[in-house]
């Protein structure tokens, strides 16, 4: 079949030819709006016509109701006459936009659709909870060289991103302090602000954050691709448990490495405070790890410890959730990815906010 072609006649008339479908058209939609005709009945010659479907009489409609003019057909087969007819016999109405919600609306649909994630997600928490029960009485099924790649990815690999950060964040910490406290003779005290800050705060929160980042965000868009690419689905088919296989090995390595990666960054953290103590404050190595020793309790160190670890669980849950989320297409992936970062740090934080309050309840 010909292409889809329109020409002005000699006599006034419009000459249609060739395959006015929806394959034929070709460019022709767009052609059309630069062809003028005058308003009134328009005569149509359909002799060349070949074939037309309702994209073609669309398009023909829409561009005579533009110059306010109606067909006429001559020389048109009978089906493709009544297929005009049927067509020039609906409004050509433009494209209906999306009703605008107002705020008290658009309000409610976001609290509707945060409230029915946070049940997905509790109910995605006690998915995972089973198949770990399940894991601890078969721990042949656990797939341990999964878990230790994976802890080589999220600890190891880390390891010099989490060493400079905290390094860096020790420094900045003694050096606001070096700054207030040469004021008053307690130059000695840095030891204390930087072994509490970074022992109890800065070292587990800022290692989840960047783990959160980096892992959290690898865990959704590898679920994620996998959801799009059904290997999900086909796991569910041969009967493999995906919370099992993908989750789990993650969980486990998260909840080891974290700790690790908090106990690092203490070491890398309090070095770079002892750094400035000494350049701004006159403090050596020794004097400085003499009175850190002193000061810095076991407990002290144990709560950077099991704070990390309630992110790490956090950070997995987040990730491989979000992963599992995933609807369709590679543009899901990456929005579930971004989610999966956004809502890992932002609920570290809250879990840390809220461990400062019962600590400090509790006198710790």
């Amino acid at each position: 079949m010909q292409p889809a072609e329109l020409k002005a006649a000699s006599d006034g008339a419009w000459a249609l030819s060739g395959s006015w479908t929806v394959h034929g058209l070709g460019s022709w939609p767009t052609q059309l709006q630069t062809l003028a005709c005058n308003s009134g009945p328009q005569v149509l010659d359909g002799e060349k016509l070949e074939a037309m479907d309702s994209a073609g009489a669309w398009v023909l409609q829409r561009w005579l109701s533009s110059h306010d003019a109606s067909a006429k057909p001559e020389h048109w087969p009978p089906r493709l006459l009544a297929l005009l007819e049927r067509v020039a016999g609906h409004a050509v109405e433009p494209l209906s936009q999306p009703p605008r919600h107002g705020l008290l609306e658009r309000t409610g649909r976001s609290a509707a659709a945060a409230g029915e994630q946070a049940w997905a997600l509790l109910h995605f928490v006690g998915e995972a909870a089973v198949a770990g029960l399940g894991l601890l009485r078969h721990p042949r099924r656990m797939r341990w060289r999964a878990l230790l790649r994976q802890i080589e990815i999220d600890g190891f690999n880390a390891l010099p991103i989490i060493g400079l950060t905290s390094f860096l964040i020790g420094v900045v910490v003694a050096y606001q302090g070096a700054n207030q406290l040469r004021h008053y003779g307690a130059n000695i005290f840095v030891v204390d602000l930087v072994g509490y800050a970074m022992l109890r705060e800065f070292a587990p929160l800022i290692s989840a954050i960047i783990i959160a980042g980096r892992s959290g965000s690898a865990y959704a868009a590898q679920i994620g691709t996998m959801v799009v690419t059904e290997e999900i689905d086909a796991m569910r088919t041969l009967d493999i448990a995906p919370i099992e296989l993908l989750v789990l090995p993650k969980l486990l390595a998260l909840a080891i490495a974290l700790p690790l990666l908090t106990v690092f960054a203490d070491i890398a953290g309090v070095f770079g405070g002892m750094v400035m103590a000494r350049s701004q404050l006159g403090i050596g190595f020794h004097e400085f790890l003499a009175r850190f020793g002193t000061e810095m309790q076991g407990p002290t160190l144990l709560i950077g410890i099991g704070k990390s670890l309630v992110f790490a669980l956090i950070i997995a849950l987040i990730g491989c959730f979000q992963g599992f989320r995933t609807r369709g297409s590679a543009d899901s992936v990456g929005r579930q990815t971004t989610l999966s970062v956004v809502q890992g740090i932002f609920l570290v934080i809250v879990a840390d906010a809220l461990f400062s309050v019962v600590f400090n309840l509790l006198g710790i």
